[in-house]
């Protein structure tokens, strides 16, 4: 599988080439080859193993005229291999590309031409002792001496970015400390697989599962040929609800991956214990030495790597001091930033014309020209937070992020039907939850066999409210505009007659009934009335107190179960209304809960899968920050 149907179909998805959108790519083809020559390495690390990398250098790189080093670290490919063959385009962006710089991409441990054994979410060693404690900090450190060393005409400034896993290599690089190191922008990065990609608060998103054979299975040697081609699941239909019904319990999936280890590795670990504890990146970025410019980029529609953005921007920003820190979210699914389609659209939503290119050219190369080419003394003119507003549909700009002056405002769900805010009485509404039929997560049944799940994250709800195992709660009609700003708290106040149940809630803005179409609406979309998801998260109740240590729940006792959605910049109209979904399922995004206690849900069997009534309290409130 070739680099360049893999990171398209992956990160930003495959678009119809249009007579023009072709002529660009002639342009841009010509423009490399005009323009670059490139060198292949195979560069050692200190412990002996020799990672693959290709450097294309700008024709006109002298003594007189040289240039900053922008590197990708990836564990896709960096094809193409052949020393006379030349990319389409050397980086995402071609305002980028022209701008003109060494470009560096690598093939990381293990993968594709790259010598050494392959490792998800490689763990961060803190305190190395000895010339075999290697890690993506270690390696990225090793390549840039290297590069600063042997590339001649470099200016010394070296610059990494990386969408999606490639985020996670640039975070982890930045904590390399060296000196060379100026600006690193980690895009949709992974920060930890029990809360990104894989799992959300530890229920494992099952919409992964036809991904496994990419990373769960060890190169043989290196090589420009995928391997893992042909162990990819069998489907006998068409359908991927029905598939992955067939696939419920986990056991089933599981008998495609017999030899997958990292399929073995979600097995024995169901809980967030040490394995999965030393592969986040998380606790490690604080104080972090000779710290390069970090700029966060994210998507708000990101049904990937959402959580990733989010939790390192804050993390580095809360523990560390006189770093140059600032964040980027976009009305982008997962590294939409990286393909400019004109009328931005993300599911049936248009968000406005060329948002794209707005921010390769006035916000990513902005920092990357500051910081590799220019000053480099943080006074780029880029604000702390540039964040899009998906309710006005416009970009804003803030001082900080959470803005601390935001009003903290609880919802209560009231068995009216109301969102309401106050609690109304002792009562509750209630919902059977039936494991033979899940609430399907979207009606749209093309994305259901994609690589991830992708559109839901702006789908139309109505489909889903209209279920009785859906409950729904919403407010009056808005007199004015309502921006909610921050962070979003799910407290839940819960009952079921089961022994363990999954907690999935929806903030949905509604349109009003006289909404009008917009021309880039397709056809078969109606917005008046549009049940719009604008965040949406799921909760294990088992991993209610901790992750590492899970609890059943008491039948029938009322029990609290609060969790975080993840951050929302988004106005709520005047005319519209707001609306919060609550559902056990949501499928097939994530797997279903027995809804019986198993200390294992991968070795559940079908006889634990039982129907259970669950109960949410009048009670339970969903506390939102209020910009005014």
């Amino acid at each position: 599988m070739k680099k360049l149907f893999l990171l398209l179909s992956l990160l930003v998805g495959m678009t119809k080439i249009s007579a023009q959108s072709l002529s660009v790519a002639q342009q841009d083809s010509a423009f490399v080859r005009e323009n670059y020559v490139k060198y292949q390495y195979q560069i050692s690390m200190r412990d002996g193993v020799k990672l693959f990398t290709n450097v294309y250098v700008p024709k006109d790189a002298s003594a007189n005229n040289k240039y900053p080093i922008v590197m990708q670290r990836t564990c896709y490919d960096i094809a193409p291999y052949g020393k006379d063959d030349y990319p389409q385009m050397l980086y995402y962006s071609r305002h980028m590309m022209r701008e003109k710089f060494i470009f560096v991409e690598q093939d990381v441990r293990g993968r594709w031409m790259s010598e050494g054994t392959w490792t998800n979410m490689t763990p961060h060693i803190a305190n190395k002792k000895a010339k075999t404690d290697v890690d993506e900090a270690s390696d990225t450190y090793d390549t840039i001496d290297w590069l600063v060393k042997n590339v001649p005409n470099n200016n010394g400034r070296v610059g990494q970015y990386g969408i999606s896993y490639p985020g996670f290599y640039t975070i982890a690089g930045a904590l390399c400390g060296h000196p060379a190191l100026k600006a690193s922008s980690p895009q949709a990065p992974v920060s930890d697989f029990f809360f990104d990609d894989f799992h959300h608060n530890g229920a494992f998103t099952i919409g992964y599962g036809l991904t496994f054979p990419v990373f769960g299975v060890q190169h043989p040697k290196p090589t420009t040929e995928s391997w893992y081609d042909n162990l990819f699941p069998k489907r006998n239909t068409q359908d991927g609800f029905d598939w992955y019904k067939t696939q419920t319990p986990l056991k089933n999936l599981g008998a495609n991956y017999k030899d997958n280890f990292f399929w073995q590795e979600h097995v024995d670990h169901p809980n967030y214990d040490e394995f999965w504890q030393k592969r986040s990146i998380i606790p490690h970025l604080k104080n972090i030495k000779n710290a390069p410019a970090i700029m966060v980029v994210g998507g708000w529609y990101d049904a990937e790597d959402l959580y990733g953005p989010l939790t390192i921007y804050k993390n580095v920003e809360k523990n560390n001091q006189n770093i140059y820190n600032t964040i980027v979210m976009g009305p982008f699914g997962h590294g939409d930033w990286a393909r400019e389609r004109g009328h931005h659209m993300h599911s049936n939503v248009y968000f406005g014309d060329s948002v794209a290119t707005f921010f390769q050219k006035n916000i990513e190369l902005k920092f990357f020209k500051h910081f590799l080419k220019g000053a480099g003394d943080g006074k780029s003119d880029l604000p702390e937070a540039y964040l899009f507003d998906t309710g006005k549909k416009q970009w804003q700009e803030f001082k900080e992020w959470p803005v601390k002056t935001a009003q903290k405002v609880n919802f209560y769900l009231s068995n009216s039907g109301k969102l309401t805010d106050k609690i109304t009485s002792d009562g509750y509404s209630e919902f059977v939850s039936d494991p033979n039929k899940p609430v399907p997560y979207t009606e749209d049944n093309k994305q259901l066999f994609g690589f991830t799940p992708r559109a839901y994250m702006s789908e139309d709800q109505r489909f889903a409210g209209r279920r009785t195992d859906v409950l729904t709660f919403e407010t009056d009609v808005l007199t004015e505009d309502v921006t909610l700003g921050g962070e979003i708290l799910a407290k839940l106040k819960v009952a079921t007659t089961g022994t363990d149940a999954d907690w999935f809630v929806k903030l949905v803005d509604v349109y009003p009934g006289d909404e009008q179409n917009t021309p880039f609406t397709p056809k078969h979309i109606t917005l008046a009335g549009y049940q719009q998801m604008v965040r949406s998260e799921i909760m294990r109740s088992r991993f209610r107190n901790s992750f590492s240590k899970p609890e059943p729940l008491v039948p029938n006792q009322i029990t609290d179960v609060t969790f975080r959605l993840q951050d929302v910049l988004h106005t709520f109209k005047k005319g519209h209304k707001i609306m919060i979904q609550v559902q056990s399922t949501a499928f097939p995004l994530f797997d279903i809960n027995p809804q019986k206690y198993v200390d294992n849900i991968y070795k559940a069997d079908a006889a634990d899968f039982i129907k259970a009534t669950h109960k949410v309290y009048n009670s339970s409130a969903i506390e939102v920050e209020i910009l005014k």
